[in-house]
């Protein structure tokens, strides 16, 4: 069997004001293929975690990567993206020999070729697993920091801008996990 060994890419968490971004990388085995893989955006949650624990055990390998806070206040946040994409790939085994991302944009140092697909988590199966593995392990982080950070709101929000998490940033100011460099958490700080 020469078949092709091809990577899907994705990410959760660009948009967030607190918590890390998360890349997964997932090859998918296509002697046993995955019913029901779509963006994990329009899943519901019983359904992601069903499906996380699904790819885990069938994808012929997969890699989630996290960027956090001090390295996207660093880089910023496509710049850190990128990395874990890199990442991501770096770790899979076997190694692939393409690699469909997500977006628009590739990073510079990947060791395979690679073609960015807009809303290809909707398209191709390999980055709708990637897409599921990125935001379950997110929404499980934020969660943890739900614990370690309380008041935030962090487990209802998963550290997006919503009305809720700018009320707490104005009442409790940027706790360790917010991410500096976003204007919001910005005007917090004064």
């Amino acid at each position: 069997m020469n078949e092709r060994l091809i990577a899907g890419v994705d990410e959760a968490g660009r948009g967030p004001l607190a918590g890390p971004v998360v890349v997964a990388a997932v090859i998918l085995d296509p002697v046993q293929p995955i019913a029901g893989l779509a963006d994990s955006k329009i899943l519901g949650a019983a359904r992601r975690e069903a499906l996380d624990a699904q790819i885990r055990a069938q994808a012929m390998a997969f890699s989630v990567i996290e960027i956090g806070v001090a390295d996207i206040d660093r880089l910023n946040i496509l710049q850190a993206t990128l990395l874990g994409m890199s990442r991501a790939l770096a770790t899979l085994a076997p190694a692939p020999q393409l690699a469909l991302i997500d977006g628009n944009r590739l990073p510079k140092d990947l060791a395979c070729a690679a073609r960015a697909i807009v809303d290809g988590d909707a398209t191709e199966p390999a980055i709708s697993a990637a897409s599921i593995l990125a935001k379950v392990a997110r929404d499980r982080i934020l969660c943890e920091l739900d614990v370690i950070h309380p008041g935030y709101g962090f487990a209802r929000h998963k550290g997006y801008p919503t009305p809720e998490h700018f009320a707490a940033l104005e009442r409790l100011g940027p706790c360790p996990a917010h991410r500096r460099s976003f204007a919001p958490v910005q005007r917090a700080l004064f």
